[in-house]
């Protein structure tokens, strides 16, 4: 990866100067059980018992997991399986809300005096990478420090995508507890160094943390550049450090460890208060939205509600959850939001483009930020070629879209990566390799 590639896309970040409204509680909520990369959780609570706001409701003994909490009061009126915008079915805790905001008796900052006490702490909290991917945050604390060595905290404020702001106004309205947050798992996990990575084209954030970050000596501000994919993981640690992520290989492999901004003023923000993970910022915009805005919602927010709280013009056509590059289409105006969710993007109308030949322009091999070649990609995977598919590295793919957003064809070529990595996955199983 000598040299990285991207795209530049429009912005349309209309709720960058809307600070954060807190919006009433649903009357119901719908709480996943599988808000993580990893294991999903267990019910621990059953259909007619009262809940109150930061009670553990799910967990499992499961190490890539992170323990679910309840985002009101009220009585669990049901527990059944959801699917999610993955299409996979999900238990689900429903909880009628009864209006009281009871929290919950057992919240109380935790006792940290230990690397141990902390990474359980922040297990407890129910932290998840807030960026997206969902990572459980005390597995990537739990590293083995005989084994690797962290040089570099690296904290994503790059929001790359079109429309949201989320990461923007957590740098905006809780800078103390994002830079409080960095330092605290700084000196827990004895990293010497931080760097916070935040887009050129969001000046007034750079200048705010730039200003408060001089009171920590090892913790600096780059300014990365304003284009596409810039807060992949990979990119990060490439733009603030130089040195590459290899395939297979992981941040940690070249002494680096991303987190996003946002999970860093979470975790300060449990450390002081003891109030787990139970409601998030979210982004909402689009084309039909005549006021975007950034909205504090409960966990388990049905989507009907959050439109219910936009100001839009018609009944959307198209609802994405994230952003219009890696975001996912949602189905159904039931679907509830999770921890992971950081926008809503509520869409008129859809345009239906026709694919056509490829005219071998070389757009999309231009446009890979890990040097990919996308045609021969998708013509390795249209070949059932799973030699071929990894000889030229399908599996370095980060999913960021950017070919596909740039190819006259409109040819599905982000689409065809993924599947020829199952493809790819699934060949080496049948091999035993």
């Amino acid at each position: 990866m000598s040299k990285l590639h991207s795209v530049h896309l429009p912005h349309f970040s209309g709720s960058a100067e809307q600070s954060t409204r807190k919006v009433p509680a649903p009357e119901e909520v719908a709480i996943s059980m599988s808000q993580h990369i990893g294991a999903p959780c267990e019910p621990c609570v059953a259909v007619g018992d009262k809940v109150k706001i930061g009670q553990k409701i799910g967990d499992t003994d499961a190490f890539m997991a992170a323990p679910i909490h309840a985002s009101v009061s009220g009585v669990v009126k049901e527990i059944k399986n959801v699917m999610n915008v993955g299409g996979r079915l999900c238990k689900t805790v429903v909880i009628t809300n009864d209006n009281k905001n009871e929290m919950y008796e057992g919240i109380t900052p935790p006792k940290i005096d230990t690397r141990e006490e902390f990474i359980k702490a922040v297990r407890e909290s129910g932290a998840v990478g807030l960026g997206g991917a969902g990572f459980p945050t005390h597995v990537k604390f739990a590293y083995d420090r005989s084994k690797v060595n962290i040089e570099y905290l690296l904290l994503n404020g790059a929001e790359c995508e079109p429309y949201i702001t989320s990461d923007y106004r957590e740098l905006i309205e809780n800078t103390d507890n994002v830079l409080s947050g960095i330092d605290l798992v700084m000196k827990k996990l004895e990293i010497p160094n931080a760097i916070i990575g935040i887009e050129a084209d969001k000046p007034q954030a750079i200048d705010k943390v730039t200003k408060l970050a001089i009171r920590y000596p090892n913790i600096s501000v780059k300014k990365l550049p304003s284009a596409y994919p810039q807060g992949a993981e990979k990119v990060l640690v490439h733009t603030c450090t130089g040195r590459v992520v290899g395939e297979g290989k992981l941040p940690s492999d070249v002494g680096c460890m991303v987190m996003n901004v946002s999970t860093a003023g979470f975790i300060y923000g449990y450390v002081k208060t003891g109030l787990p993970l139970v409601q998030r910022r979210i982004t909402v915009d689009g084309d039909i939205v005549n006021s975007p805005a950034n909205f504090f919602v409960p966990v388990g927010t049905m989507l009907h509600s959050v439109m219910g709280f936009a100001d839009v013009r018609q009944q959307p056509d198209r609802i994405v959850l994230g952003g219009p590059m890696m975001g996912a289409c949602a189905f159904d105006p039931d679907t509830p939001l999770g921890k992971t969710n950081n926008a809503v993007l509520l869409f008129g109308s859809t345009k239906i483009h026709k694919t056509t030949a490829c005219i071998r322009c070389g757009r999309c091999v231009r446009a890979c930020a890990v040097n990919l070649q996308p045609t021969e990609l998708e013509s390795a995977y249209d070949a059932r070629d799973a030699a071929a598919l990894d000889r030229l590295k399908v599996n370095l793919c980060m999913n960021c879209g950017a070919c596909s957003f740039v190819c006259p064809a409109k040819r599905p070529l982000a689409e065809k990566n993924q599947l020829a990595k199952d493809f790819l996955r699934q060949s080496k199983t049948k091999q035993g390799k």
